[in-house]
């Protein structure tokens, strides 16, 4: 469905009078509610009240014919003015001391932390040698006795998984479970 200047100019009227998105969208034909809200939108038509007061008012007598049309008209000013547009300013950077015992507010990075996983000299050592080694075997190959690290990218051909023989109860090789498994102990020592 396409919007002619006709089916627009008729919207236009329609929406002026009050009418609802759905009785819009019904009398046009062929477009629904949302499409008659999204052109609204787009055409920069002005938001109205409910509907339902001028409905009331068109069947009722109007008790105060000045003050009560004049109160409506006022009322979308607020609503235009949005103080979204300009983000607000972040708050300042947390000092480092300050930042351990406080809270970071959303939107903050993170300070940098001490590090008690760090990769030891000799674990990476010892990865490289066994990765030199191992199986290089596909996702279609892998078992449960079969160590699942993945090197490489994933999107690439050059992509493998070690393959060697996993440690027991876990999933991946020995070299792996030293990178990959930290000691209860560090992870305790760090919540604190």
């Amino acid at each position: 469905m396409a919007w002619t200047d006709d089916r627009v100019e008729l919207l236009k009227k329609m929406w002026g009078e009050g009418q609802s998105a759905s009785q819009i969208a019904k009398e046009l034909g062929g477009v629904t509610r949302n499409a008659v809200i999204g052109k609204v939108h787009r055409l920069g038509l002005s938001n109205r009240t409910t509907t339902g007061a001028k409905a009331e008012a068109k069947t009722a007598a109007p008790k105060k014919p000045a003050k009560p049309k004049a109160a409506p008209k006022k009322a979308p000013k607020p609503e235009m003015k949005t103080e979204s547009a300009s983000p607000p300013p972040l708050p300042k950077p947390i000092p480092m001391s300050a930042a351990r015992k406080a809270i970071i507010p959303a939107g903050q990075p993170l300070p940098p932390q001490p590090s008690n996983n760090e990769i030891s000299a000799e674990a990476l050592a010892k990865v490289n040698a066994v990765e030199k080694k191992a199986k290089k075997i596909s996702l279609m190959e892998l078992t449960e006795r079969t160590c699942k690290w993945p090197v490489g990218d994933p999107a690439t051909e050059d992509f493998w998984f070690c393959g060697l023989p996993t440690q027991a109860g876990k999933p991946y090789c020995e070299a792996h479970v030293g990178v990959a498994f930290q000691p209860m102990s560090s992870r305790r020592d760090r919540k604190r």
